[in-house]
């Protein structure tokens, strides 16, 4: 099956499950995965606000301040591949939408997919710096807040890059359908959600940290 017609029979990835889908397998399975991250976006706000409670000065129990730790050029680093990565799969979906071929397709989710890397490397230097000066968790309040709210959006991206191989090695191998158009359309929502679950944690916890 060449790379145009592996596409053909896969509509363009649709993220709303409106009402005519109620009764189809992908509306179901669209309204579960929306019912999945509005319990994730109540399980960040819980750690938002535990966090935002812990920038008291008292929190910092004599260790590190977030001025001590966080470096706006990294956090902007962070930030610039994850938001990229936004925009390549965006590219990705335009591409199954106007059947531009399977290699396009997966040309652009593995750019996706690298800038996913990318930003864990990156955050998993931060860590490794702040543990090698010994602000880890344990040291305060503030350092348990911060290693329980930002390593849980780390957790996620891992978890969303796994999903993303499985898909590409499911789409090399068969093509795209129906099926894992509505599979891909499901991950580009959670990504996209984790992009913003990220500006919220650069906002709070880098730039308020800094300024």
């Amino acid at each position: 099956m060449s790379g145009a017609s592996a596409i053909h029979a896969a509509p363009g990835l649709s993220y709303e499950a409106g009402h005519e889908h109620d009764h189809d397998a992908a509306g179901k399975a669209l309204w579960g995965f929306w019912l999945f991250m509005m319990s994730d976006l109540i399980l960040f706000g819980l750690f938002f606000a535990t966090y935002a409670t812990m920038l008291d000065p008292m929190s910092y129990a004599g260790g590190p301040t977030p001025r001590d730790l966080f470096e706006l050029p990294g956090a902007a680093l962070e930030t610039a591949a994850l938001l990229t990565s936004t925009l390549t799969f965006g590219l990705a979906a335009l591409a199954v939408k106007y059947e531009q071929g399977r290699g396009r397709v997966l040309a652009w989710l593995g750019v996706t997919l690298a800038l996913g890397l990318v930003f864990l490397g990156l955050e998993a230097r931060e860590f490794a710096h702040m543990i090698a000066i010994g602000a880890v968790p344990q040291r305060s309040g503030f350092l348990s807040a911060f290693f329980g709210l930002v390593p849980l959006h780390g957790l996620h991206v891992t978890a969303g890059a796994i999903w993303l191989v499985i898909l590409m090695v499911q789409i090399a191998g068969k093509g795209i359908d129906a099926g894992l158009t509505s599979r891909l359309a499901r991950l580009a929502l959670f990504w996209h959600f984790l992009d913003i679950i990220w500006i919220g944690i650069f906002s709070i916890v880098y730039l308020g940290g800094i300024v």
